[in-house]
């Protein structure tokens, strides 16, 4: 059978986008190359036309994945738009559904394990957007504690088991960054 001219590269987004979506939700390490390939409905064998290895898909995800958060948490010197996107990040949808979200909670740990090469790729991207928050926030320091905090409340309440206590966790450092922000 002969495939269209698109068909590898629609192939390699497909198994982008669910390695991605399986990644944030269980771990990228908890699922197999033939689990990665069943999903998108072709066999283990057919994975190697488009990685060379696992590895190298986690550093393609890693690379994808942040790229996106950046699109999405970029602010480009809007402080109202900034308060918008942490109002979203801090919420429990984000908490609930770690899959459509941002890749940071949900691979950091995995990410710190990885190699220097994902891990220098991921710190390009996290220094970006701290860069474009500390444009806004016109402080390099609050732009890192903010973005430390985010993620840190996001992880903290997604290891609890209530959901009064994860609105806890993400009202109150909401309303603390708010208050940095507001005195900044």
């Amino acid at each position: 059978m002969r495939y269209s001219a698109n068909h590898k590269l629609e192939t390699r987004e497909k198994l982008l986008d669910s390695s991605s979506t399986s990644a944030k939700k269980s771990g990228f390490s908890t699922v197999g190359v033939d689990g990665l390939m069943k999903a998108i409905g072709l066999s283990g064998g057919a994975f190697y036309s488009h990685f060379s290895s696992k590895d190298e898909l986690f550093a393609a995800v890693v690379e994808r994945e942040l790229r996106q958060s950046l699109e999405r948490l970029g602010v480009d010197q809007d402080r109202d738009k900034l308060q918008r996107c942490l109002k979203h990040y801090l919420s429990m949808s984000h908490v609930e559904h770690p899959e459509t979200g941002c890749a940071l909670p949900a691979l950091g740990a995995e990410i710190a394990r990885s190699d220097p090469m994902v891990r220098q790729q991921a710190e390009h991207w996290i220094c970006e957007l701290q860069e474009s928050w500390a444009q806004v926030l016109e402080s390099d320091s609050l732009a890192w504690a903010i973005l430390s905090q985010c993620i840190g409340a996001l992880v903290v309440a997604r290891m609890l088991a209530t959901a009064e206590l994860q609105q806890k966790v993400l009202k109150s450092s909401y309303d603390e960054i708010s208050r940095q922000i507001a005195g900044s």
